[in-house]
């Protein structure tokens, strides 16, 4: 199904067009990507604040949703990835400073995909499971 798991900082990156973005273009155009439902949220309340800071149309914040929605297969998070993820979370926490939980289900869906995560967050940098795009 995916190669590649889109992590909120990918997504983020890809939108402003910067140029971490820009390498993170080739992985999500490639269409062989997965986007679990806590990026959606991430993503969305980012949308939200830039909304209310004017830096952001609503009619732009939908588009870009629409377009998450349109070129990755999206998440959910069910009960066994929830399992899972619950297990990858006490696992990082002990070798990475500031692990969060979102960081714990994007990883786990990655692993469960046996594909690999994209994103720019330092918390996933020398992991064999990330593909670091900054």
């Amino acid at each position: 199904m995916a190669g590649y798991v889109i992590d909120t900082y990918a997504w983020i990156e890809y939108f402003r067009g910067s140029p971490e973005g820009i390498v993170a273009k080739g992985y999500i155009e490639s269409r062989e990507t997965a986007t679990p439902t806590i990026v959606i949220l991430e993503l969305r309340k980012n949308l939200v604040r830039k909304i209310k800071e004017g830096k952001e149309t609503r009619k732009g914040a939908e588009e870009k949703m629409d377009y998450v929605r349109s070129a990755s297969t999206i998440i959910d998070l069910g009960y066994a990835s929830s399992i899972k993820a619950a297990e990858t979370d006490l696992e990082m926490k002990q070798k990475v400073k500031n692990w969060g939980v979102a960081d714990a289900i994007v990883l786990s869906a990655a692993r469960e995909l046996n594909a690999k995560v994209v994103t720019g967050d330092e918390h996933f940098r020398g992991l064999r499971d990330a593909v670091m795009i900054k």
